[in-house]
């Protein structure tokens, strides 16, 4: 299945994620320390480093680590901190062999419920709770996989006409709604953490 997303920003790396269930695994792996559209490109670049149109689990896999890395790593990098997340992508890779015979859409295919959808991400080398709820999110908002509960499942980022994250995510204004609730969510984290400091200082 092939869906239209916005999530790059850039037409070759946003068609990759919407024909690639691993390319998009893997894009949300990279989604953390580096905007965005940084990490959703991260896809179509290891793919275009690799000599392929798509991500192949078991040829990354099966790859040198250091053969790995220094891909991530070669200028402009696929990360701000290439070599650790070359081994997670690996460390992903692997964990689909294993367990899915390297079929990243496996994971939501036949799944029937969005607790059991969670489950199998939450599974998922480096997705936490938070990163396994929001790909659940965008795999109901955006790719058509919507088992029964799967709102639920994703916690707040399911809720409908939300901007919480890149599940909300499908062209420059909404982009710019999510980064504005982000910097807004981070704000107040700070001023509570202030407020607390302050309490236990007795300032």
């Amino acid at each position: 299945m092939t869906v239209d997303v916005r999530l790059a920003q850039r037409p070759e790396a946003d068609a990759l994620l919407g024909r690639s269930p691993l390319a998009a695994l893997v894009g949300m792996l990279l989604d953390q320390q580096v905007p965005m559209e940084w990490a959703f490109t991260g896809p179509y670049t290891i793919a275009n480093r690799l000599g392929e149109d798509d991500l192949d689990a078991r040829r990354i896999a099966a790859m040198d680590p250091e053969e790995f890395a220094a891909l991530l790593s070669t200028k402009p990098a696929v990360h701000r901190y290439p070599a650790a997340m070359a081994k997670r992508v690996q460390e992903l890779c692997r964990y689909l062999v294993a367990q899915h015979d390297g079929d990243a859409e496996a994971l939501w295919r036949d799944v029937g419920t969005g607790a059991e959808l969670f489950r199998r991400l939450h599974a998922l080398p480096g997705f936490g709770k938070q990163k396994a709820q929001i790909f659940l999110a965008l795999l109901g908002k955006q790719f058509g996989v919507t088992p029964q509960g799967w709102r639920e499942a994703a916690g707040p980022y399911g809720e409908e006409g939300s901007y919480r994250s890149v599940a909300d995510i499908t062209g420059p204004e909404s982009l710019a709604r999510v980064r504005e609730f982000k910097q807004q969510a981070k704000k107040a984290a700070k001023e509570s953490a202030a407020t607390g400091a302050a309490g236990r200082t007795g300032a």
